[in-house]
């Protein structure tokens, strides 16, 4: 079975391409695709990035004619090889990333484009995110980051775009940033790539954090903003798998993109970098707790606050809130535990909806 490149699109290129990179999943593809071309906003291309596919992934891919997806194959990259190489295909002036196990509200792509259209000097228009299990249901949890008012400590220590499947990107910010890639230690031209010239926005050394290596590099080094919206518009699928799987390599990879940046902007890492620690640690004492891995989550609180004790104040309600889920888990059987969190949850989602109107 094969699946033709269709890199034709007429005389008018998309106003939005939609990369997704896909390595074997199947199990989610289906529901990624339909997403997008069920969306209210149609003036779209979907650039799928075959990264050394083993599984039937691309047997459901061929299962979907319409014209404007396009398939890219290629030898195994990793995340950040195949959304350069999906960018690098990329014809419109906007471009949205989409990981292929996450899915899209149907008025995603309407909502970031009007979102642009009407503030020419946001570079990265993103929005809140909802999480969902293995089976799409909805875990009545998500990330609701700030949206306004982004400033290089927000991007630097929270990370408010959140997911890879959030950000909707203004080609032209990566465009103006282009000519300083070369001379950047953290992306560049690469040249061996199908012989032309392959452009790196994602630092391909790094297998995780090369999204916030990224936002990073970019808010530090253009004038472009980061904004957001409100509304979620974001599928996110956590998967119990790999919520806490070796959490010691994610911390390495974080400090490793981290650090691509310090050189040129050490004020910033003097004044921030244990900050931005802390909530890393928090990050996975959460993390941990939702894979019910009640020894490290304890471990990274108690790291977190040591680190720098003024998460406590900076946001009182979800550090305590990490601190007593990582005190109950450890006192209680994790299934009791886990019987009052799905309850918590099912309580906070259903208070959301009302509260939504």
């Amino acid at each position: 079975m094969s699946i033709s490149l269709n890199i034709t699109h007429g005389a008018t290129a998309p106003q939005v391409s939609v990369v997704i990179p896909m390595y074997n999943v199947a199990k989610y593809i289906t529901r990624c695709i339909s997403s997008v071309l069920l969306q209210s906003f149609s003036d779209f291309e979907i650039i799928c990035v075959d990264d050394g596919c083993t599984d039937n992934t691309l047997e459901l891919l061929a299962a979907f004619t319409d014209p404007r997806i396009t398939l890219i194959r290629q030898a195994n990259r990793g995340l950040a090889g195949a959304r350069n190489s999906g960018i690098n295909q990329a014809k419109g002036e906007y471009i949205a990333l989409l990981d292929s196990d996450d899915f899209w509200h149907k008025d995603k792509l309407k909502m970031h484009v009007a979102h642009l259209n009407n503030n020419l000097d946001v570079g990265i228009s993103y929005c809140p995110s909802l999480f969902v299990d293995e089976d799409d249901n909805p875990l009545g949890i998500g990330q609701f980051p700030k949206l306004k008012n982004i400033t290089q400590r927000d991007i630097f220590c929270r990370n408010p775009i959140g997911n890879g499947s959030a950000p909707v990107i203004r080609r032209a910010m990566l465009t103006d940033y282009c000519s300083s890639l070369e001379n950047n230690s953290a992306g560049g031209v690469d040249k061996e790539a199908d012989s032309l010239s392959r452009v790196e926005y994602f630092n391909e050394q790094l297998k995780q954090s090369e999204d916030i290596e990224l936002w990073t590099r970019l808010c530090l080094n253009s004038a472009w903003k980061f904004e957001g919206i409100a509304q979620p518009l974001t599928y996110y699928r956590v998967n119990e798998n790999g919520l806490s799987s070796n959490l010691e390599a994610q911390f390495t990879s974080w400090k490793t993109a981290m650090g691509f940046n310090q050189q040129q902007h050490p004020k910033l890492f003097e004044h921030y970098y244990e900050l931005a620690k802390a909530y890393q640690y928090r990050y996975f004492a959460r993390r941990s707790i939702q894979s019910g891995d009640s020894k490290q989550a304890w471990f990274y609180i108690k790291e977190a606050l040591k680190t720098n004790s003024s998460i406590l104040l900076q946001e009182p309600g979800r550090t305590v809130n990490t601190l007593l889920c990582a005190a109950l888990i450890k006192i209680m059987p994790v299934q009791f535990y886990k019987s009052i969190e799905q309850i918590a949850m099912a309580s906070i989602g259903k208070f959301n909806q009302l509260a939504k109107g």
